[in-house]
Order: structure tokens, then C-alpha cells, then sequence
């Protein structure tokens, strides 16, 4: 059975693995020890001290109980852009008109913002490729969304989340060869990089701060502003079944989009609701995502009657997973028959 819970400091070499099953190349689980290291830390530590909004990071494992391993992680930054600067491009237009001369232009534009800074920030999913399946996805990002309801004092009003941009079969992406390199004396890996072990300044430094002509760049640069990476389609998917809509802001690097929503008005944390065991047994036969409402043992699980091997197909083993006494309510949310 699978279950998520917050990252505890044990959990390090745990994670230092999982980072082996990506090959290396992911920005938001670099297989770089120090790097992970700090990073559960500042978790850690928020999850143990941070009880009002304010900069944080909840860290979430995805532990298979049937081995001990952990084979997925995701999180959410409580508020973006209070240490560091937060930069997104706005994709904008300009108009150029001469009425004398009967001439009329609009423009394409990206603007350098720091629009999202204060917001909430879905990051750092990653799940072990032999478990995508049986909608194992979906709990471990639907999962935030629980403990995101349960303890809505610790979020901002609006959450956002940043989509890997599109990358061609080398590996390479059109916007960054487009733009970004004319700027950066570096590879786009590299760059992505630095952003991920938080060495952020350089691009305040180094990024042209007025609103650039999108004319001006190459078409396969300007065909994939606002394109997601071939890999990332099921979250976007899933997302915007949420709710999440991108509303012209892209990531600075690869052009990905940016998914945005009110958090009052995702799906899975306003339909939530506290309820008992006998009322979830009485929705037998739909699959649940089911918490418990402790703030420090936060466990999250899906119910999923018919569903063998990966997931608690019935009440009395979900409640006992999550820790929870019969007397006791889990949140839950009703997931549709896909488990989505």
C-alpha cells in the first residue's frame, strides 16, 4: 500500500535514490547530496515550526509500505519571492498605430515580472517511473490539496504551479537558444540548475528588464511560448481538471506555462470535507482521497475498492494506515471512477 506523508530528516538516503531513478537531469531532485540535504532541512523544519504564512517548504513522500521504500516526492512553497526574487515572463502586446498614416500594429511582448511573488507554489513532483500507473500520479499531487484545506493559514490566496517548458529530441530548448543565451554565457542545463540550488541573482543580473518584441526571436522559439514538455501533459492535464488555468505568464528559461487558480477554488480543497468512517463507507465503491488532520503525522491515501496491490480497498486498512481511531473523522475528497 502506498501512503504520503511529510519528509522526515531519516529520509535523506531514501530520497538520494529516488533522485538515481531520474538519470540526474531533474532541476527539482538534483542527485546532488548537499543539495538535498539542505532541502529537507528547510523542510523539516518548517514542518515543525512554521504555524502561519509565511516562507516555508512542505516536503511529501510517497512511502511503499510493502517495502519501506519511497518512490515519489512533492511539495508546496508556501509563499514565493520573500528571500528571493521570483521572475516569470508576461506575455503582453503592444500597439503601434499612426492614424495619419492609416496604420495599425499589435505586437507580442514579454514583460519581466515578479507578478506571482507572495503566491503559494506547487514543486518538486517526481515520481519513480515503475509506479506511474494505477493513478499513483494523482495522489501524490492531489494530496497537497488535502493538507492545503485542512491548514489553509500556512497558503496564500492564489497557488500557482510552473510546467516544464518544451524541450526538442536533443534536449535543447527553442526559447532558451532563442533568447536566453544572447544573455547567459552559459547551456540551458546550466542555467536551469542554478535556479534549482537557489542561486538566483544572475538573472537579475544579467536579464534584460524592458519588454522585448517576441518579432524578434526565431519561430521555433516563438511556437513553443506557453508549450509544456511532452512529459508533463498528465499534470497539466490534471491541473486544469482542478481548476488551474495559465494566464500569460512563462518561465524565464523553456517558455513552459504557468497554472494559476485562487486556492478557494481548486476543486479538490473546496469540495473537501471532514467525514467519519461509517459516511466514507457509505460511498462504497468510489475511489477516495482520504488524510488524517494531524498537522505532524500527516499520512493521505487513496481508497479505491477493487484496486489491489497499490492502494487500500477498504476502510477499516485506509483507517489504519492513516493512523486514525474509529472515533475519529479523515478530509477526504471524491475522486471520479478514473481515480482522477
Amino acid at each position: 500500500m502506498l501512503v504520503i506523508r511529510l519528509a522526515q530528516a531519516q529520509d535523506l538516503d531514501a530520497i538520494i535514490q529516488l533522485a538515481r531513478t531520474s538519470g540526474g537531469g531533474l532541476t527539482n531532485l538534483p542527485l546532488d547530496r548537499s543539495t538535498l540535504s539542505e532541502k529537507l532541512s528547510r523542510a523539516v523544519h518548517t514542518h515543525q515550526h512554521m504555524n502561519s504564512f509565511g516562507d516555508g517548504l512542505f516536503w511529501f513522500v510517497l512511502e511503499d509500505l510493502n517495502t519501506g521504500n519511497i518512490v515519489g516526492v512533492s511539495g508546496i512553497e508556501s509563499a514565493i519571492g520573500l528571500d528571493q526574487a521570483c521572475y516569470t515572463y508576461r506575455v503582453g502586446t503592444i500597439v503601434h498605430a499612426s492614424t495619419n498614416l492609416n496604420i495599425y500594429h499589435q505586437f507580442p511582448t514579454l514583460f519581466l515580472t515578479n507578478d506571482h511573488s507572495g503566491c503559494s507554489e506547487l514543486c518538486s513532483l517526481y515520481l519513480d517511473p515503475t509506479f506511474r500507473h494505477s493513478k499513483i500520479g494523482a495522489l501524490l499531487s492531489k494530496a497537497r490539496f488535502l493538507f492545503m484545506a485542512q491548514y489553509p493559514q500556512l497558503f496564500a490566496a492564489k497557488v500557482i504551479a510552473e510546467l516544464r517548458g518544451y524541450l526538442d529530441e536533443t534536449g535543447s530548448s527553442p526559447f532558451w537558444e532563442g533568447l536566453g543565451r544572447h544573455f547567459f554565457d552559459m547551456d540551458f542545463s546550466q542555467a536551469d540548475y542554478l535556479t534549482a540550488v537557489n542561486r538566483k541573482q544572475f538573472i537579475a543580473e544579467l536579464m534584460p528588464r524592458y519588454p522585448f518584441y517576441t518579432n524578434f526571436l526565431p519561430a521555433s522559439a516563438r511556437s513553443v511560448i506557453g508549450k509544456v514538455h511532452a512529459d508533463t501533459r498528465p499534470a497539466k492535464k490534471l491541473l486544469e481538471q482542478e481548476g488551474f488555468r495559465y494566464e500569460g505568464c512563462i518561465d524565464i528559461f523553456d517558455a513552459g506555462p504557468t497554472l494559476e487558480c485562487y486556492v478557494d477554488r481548486v476543486r479538490a480543497i473546496r469540495d473537501s470535507y471532514l467525514a467519519t468512517m461509517l459516511q466514507i463507507q457509505a460511498l462504497d465503491g468510489y475511489p477516495l482521497l482520504v488524510c488524517n488532520p494531524d498537522r505532524l503525522q500527516f499520512r493521505c491515501a487513496l481508497l479505491w475498492p477493487g484496486e489491489s496491490g497499490v492502494h487500500a480497498t477498504s476502510t477499516e486498512s485506509l483507517w489504519s494506515e492513516l493512523k486514525l481511531n474509529q472515533e475519529q473523522k479523515a478530509r477526504c475528497i471524491l475522486l471520479n471512477r478514473d481515480g482522477i
